[in-house]
């Protein structure tokens, strides 16, 4: 019933991988259904007021249990990243992780932003940060921006654009929990290949 907060699940769904939004089923699964066109126009509303940029769905209706559910469907956005307003009313980007819409890490935020500007390539200096960085990386599977900022003595802003660059090269990629934010090797980079 709270068109910000589904706003909130649409921007998720499509700044991630793309989802299904099933109005009329409950959370622990049975099946509620729907009763009315109400419903849609929630929808409607949350994905086109309050989603920045408005966010692109299809839908269908299903039957089940001699009732209706409406299935609204979002596919991953080539427009990220999609913000919507959090529970004092800030836009701000939203991932989905497993069942939960969690704020995007600045980091991605930027990523987003470099991607859709067209980069194609970034300017980085491979010196003793950016190594200890990848080394890091290389010994434990991962780093965290704070440890990074704690082992190299860096600013958080200085960490922050390091980060980003080396997302933007695909050299680290970013893994997000509810509980975490890490940076890992990108899929195709091998430790060393600098």
């Amino acid at each position: 019933s709270d068109t910000k907060k589904i706003a909130r699940s649409l921007t998720a769904f499509a700044n991630t991988e793309g989802g299904s939004l099933l109005i009329g089923v409950r959370d622990n699964g049975s099946i509620a259904g729907m009763n009315s066109e109400e419903e849609y126009y929630m929808i409607e509303t949350a994905a086109l007021i309050h989603c920045k940029p408005p966010i692109n769905f299809s839908h269908t209706h299903h039957a089940a249990m001699g009732k209706q559910i409406l299935e609204i469907i979002v596919p991953k956005s080539d427009d990220m990243p999609h913000s919507a307003p959090d529970h004092d009313g800030v836009y701000k980007a939203y991932v989905r992780v497993n069942d939960e819409n969690i704020v995007a890490p600045k980091t991605l935020v930027e990523v987003w932003k470099g991607q859709k500007k067209g980069l194609t390539g970034v300017r980085i200096r491979f010196d003793e940060v950016v190594e200890t960085l990848l080394k890091e990386i290389n010994e434990n599977g991962f780093i965290t921006k704070s440890q990074l900022v704690r082992i190299t003595g860096i600013r958080s802003a200085e960490a922050d654009k390091i980060l980003v660059n080396l997302m933007l090269m695909n050299i680290i990629d970013i893994d997000i929990s509810a509980t975490s934010v890490t940076y890992i090797f990108g899929e195709d980079y091998e430790y060393g290949q600098l």
